[in-house]
Parts: C-alpha cells; structure tokens; sequence
C-alpha cells in the first residue's frame, strides 16, 4: 500500500506543477486519506477564464496520459465552471473562482492536512 500512495502522491503533485504552470491560482493539495473513503489526495484549483480551466483540465490529462495513466471518470463541461478529473486515488478539481465560493470544497474537507497551498 505505502508503494502505491506514494505513485499517488507523485501524481497530485504533477497536477499541481502543471496546474501552477498554466497559471492557476489558489493551488491547493489536499491529504484527504484519513477523512475521505474514496479517494487520498484532493487538488483543488481555480482559473478566472472558461478557457483557462479548460487548458488547465486538458494539460493535466495529457501529461499523465503520457506517463500512462488515465482518468477513470472526467465530469464538468467548459462552461459549467467546474472540471474533474478522477484518477483514482487522486482527485483534481478546476473551478471558476465563483464556482469554488459557491462550493466552498476547502471548507467542505477542512479536515484534510493540506500538504500544499500556491496562492
């Protein structure tokens, strides 16, 4: 299990480096391992432009698809203001910074140690 947390691990923090990358703000990785039954790490993120979280979405999907893993679910459309990838273990979520007010996800899991934070 340790093995594989860590490849996890490894894969949230390519999210983040990419996410920071394509200038998202407010970067935040979540251990969410202890107070989620579903998935280890959280990366949430915002953009202020449809098109932003939409590279955004796109870039990190496209890295870890060269690194030969693949998302089992993607939710969200461009416009909604909100995206998913869920890659198992690792979750990563881009919103529209109203979007993520709305959905308050930081508050929401507060119980998760951040490991990270990138304003």
């Amino acid at each position: 299990m340790e093995e594989y947390s860590l490849e996890s691990l490894e894969i949230a923090h390519k999210a983040v480096e990419i996410a920071n990358d394509k200038q998202a703000s407010n970067i935040v990785l979540l251990d969410t391992s202890k107070v989620c039954s579903f998935a280890d790490y959280f990366v949430i993120c915002s953009s202020d432009s449809s098109r932003q979280i939409k590279t955004i979405f796109e870039e990190i999907e496209h890295a870890l698809k060269k690194e030969g893993i693949l998302p089992h679910h993607r939710e969200g459309e461009t416009d909604s203001g909100w995206m998913l990838l869920d890659f198992g273990d690792v979750i990563i979520h881009i919103f529209a910074t109203y979007e993520r007010e709305l959905y308050q996800l930081d508050e929401l899991w507060s119980e998760a140690d951040a490991l990270l934070r990138i304003q």
